[in-house]
């Protein structure tokens, strides 16, 4: 399983706290190190749609321009963004065979890891 992230984020810290509790395994991936590639992003896109993983909510997404918001127009402008902006990515992406989910959702974890 891999979890994609940014470490000093508290989503993130709450998941991986979450996984050491739980004794479950996992490889980190930092985001704000390693990046992303473009073809996990469209790998992303194909299962769930761009709009599941594009937080809009994020500080970085506020920070914007307008003209920059705008141009998020489909799929390709929007994972573009995201390889040069990867704080939008809604954190963190677990990631494990056909399971894919994002966000910190204890429910979620215990459903399919315990």
């Amino acid at each position: 399983m891999k979890v994609y992230g940014i470490p000093n984020c508290d989503t993130v810290k709450k998941a991986l706290n979450w996984f050491r509790a739980n004794n479950v395994m996992y490889e980190f991936h930092d985001l704000r190190k390693l990046g992303i590639s473009a073809e996990k992003l469209s790998e992303w896109d194909a299962k769930v749609g761009y709009e599941r993983f594009l937080n809009k909510q994020s500080a970085t997404w506020r920070e914007l321009d307008d003209a920059t918001k705008n141009s998020v127009v489909d799929n390709v402008s929007a994972l573009q963004l995201l390889m040069e902006k990867t704080s939008m990515i809604k954190r963190p992406v677990i990631e494990d065979d056909d399971f894919l989910t994002f966000g910190f959702d204890e429910k979620v974890y215990q459903e399919h890891f315990l």
